[in-house]
């Protein structure tokens, strides 16, 4: 079954309530994102497999660990999702990026796909998919259907607010898929909105309304 972490730590609560302001300006919430982003990236990667090498220091032989295992790819859902890619690239230099380009149908709230575009060997990777929401779920389930047509089996969906109703939605239909959360809302109106979440994240970051 899924875990769902919802990440309690001081500095990702103080950044979240500055994003969450109405009055945060589109530069300041967009440098805010990548923070935030930043440090999940540093809890969602803490169970990664290590292996002990030795490095020669100006002083001597020295017992160090280093990554082993399964290669990583960070995945925005696009277009909110690419907020949080280069502060997670800034950390892990050599991952791959690929993208999904999902839209909200406005009157179904069903995501509609219009890009694809992943890495050949995407499913020899560990996968971060990456969206600030996590609203009814429709669209993090429809990234990772495409994710796991392409051979992926180990992923993990990064949010930074999610509704009790996206993530019952995405554990129920991903069951091997873990989440990692910044907050954990409410609910969502009628509108398929976050309550009291953040408003719409992609006009906030790209400063489209």
């Amino acid at each position: 079954m899924s875990t769902v972490h919802v990440l309690d730590h001081p500095l990702i609560a103080h950044k979240l309530s500055i994003l969450r302001s109405k009055d945060t300006p589109v530069k300041e919430f967009r440098e805010l994102v990548g923070e935030i982003a930043g440090l999940m990236c540093y809890e969602a990667t803490r169970s990664l497999p290590t292996r002990e090498v030795e490095v020669q220091t100006p002083i001597g032989p020295a017992h160090c660990r280093e990554l082993a295992g399964k290669k990583l790819a960070i995945v925005p859902i696009l277009r909110a999702g690419l907020g949080m890619v280069d502060s997670m690239v800034s950390l892990i230099p050599s991952a791959k990026i690929g993208h999904i380009g999902l839209y909200r149908d406005p009157e179904t709230h069903l995501p509609v796909e219009y890009y694809c575009k992943l890495p050949e060997d995407i499913g020899n990777r560990e996968v971060f998919v990456v969206d600030p929401m996590l609203a009814t779920g429709g669209s993090a389930i429809a990234a990772i259907d495409f994710l796991k047509k392409h051979g992926c089996r180990h992923i993990i969906m990064m949010n930074i607010i999610g509704a009790p109703e996206g993530v019952k939605a995405v554990t129920e239909a991903h069951p091997d898929v873990d989440l990692y959360l910044a907050a954990l809302d409410d609910h969502l109106n009628e509108n398929a909105y976050i309550v009291p979440g953040l408003g719409d994240a992609g006009d906030r970051i790209f400063g489209t309304k």
